[in-house]
């Protein structure tokens, strides 16, 4: 096993600068460039040129692009907190998510693209999974109490929940075709969240809370 690289000081002016602030910088142009690009298209001297520091910058405080990516997974993991706080309906955090690319379109474009760029290896399978569950045993509670059909599968139906959630963002094609509309206008978007909304609370998911 290769032990790991060793960081590289930043230059003087770089150290007195606010750091959390650098962080952040390099987040908000690491976002922009891996949901243009993908993972495996992003450039870090293009997020470097982003955020408007020196390269080497993105090394010192993220060792590189895999942890930079890392680091952008927990910021959507902690947004995904925001979104559904503990005790949110189902529905409701269905609905939340769908329009969320008002809030964060590139957040949610990224998200995407690590469906896209799916090859088996992906190390946040398990915080995901870990974060998810409390939505999968939400189900099976509305299940359990009559609420939600039992011939469903609790896992399939989390599953398309959340790509109808994703949408606007995975099927903006298909969405201008059948909806005959802009997929991104603002009020489109709030329409399609209150449908996402009301398909759940149909299935019986407007009294099960994660």
């Amino acid at each position: 096993m290769t032990s790991p690289r060793p960081r590289r000081a930043p230059a003087p002016d770089a150290r007195k600068r606010d750091p959390e602030r650098t962080r952040r910088l390099i987040l908000d142009a690491a976002t922009a460039e891996f949901a243009a690009h993908g993972f495996a298209g992003a450039r870090i001297a293009a997020i470097a040129a982003r955020a408007g520091v020196n390269q080497q910058l993105i090394s010192y405080y993220f060792d590189g692009k895999e942890g930079l990516y890392r680091a952008l997974a927990e910021r959507w993991a902690r947004r995904q907190d925001e979104l559904a706080p503990a005790g949110t309906p189902l529905d409701e955090q269905v609905r939340r998510f769908s329009r969320e690319v008002l809030t964060d379109p590139d957040g949610v474009r990224l998200f995407a693209w690590g469906g896209l760029e799916y090859t088996g290896d992906d190390p946040d399978s398990g915080p995901r999974a870990q974060r998810l569950r409390p939505f999968l045993d939400a189900i099976r509670a509305g299940q359990a109490a009559g609420r939600v059909d039992a011939r469903i599968d609790p896992a399939c139906l989390a599953v398309a929940l959340m790509a109808a959630a994703l949408a606007t963002t995975s099927l903006p094609h298909v969405i201008a075709g059948l909806c005959e509309t802009d997929p991104r206008a603002p009020e489109f978007v709030e329409h399609y969240a209150g449908q996402v909304g009301l398909l759940a609370r149909l299935l019986g998911l407007d009294d099960t809370a994660g």
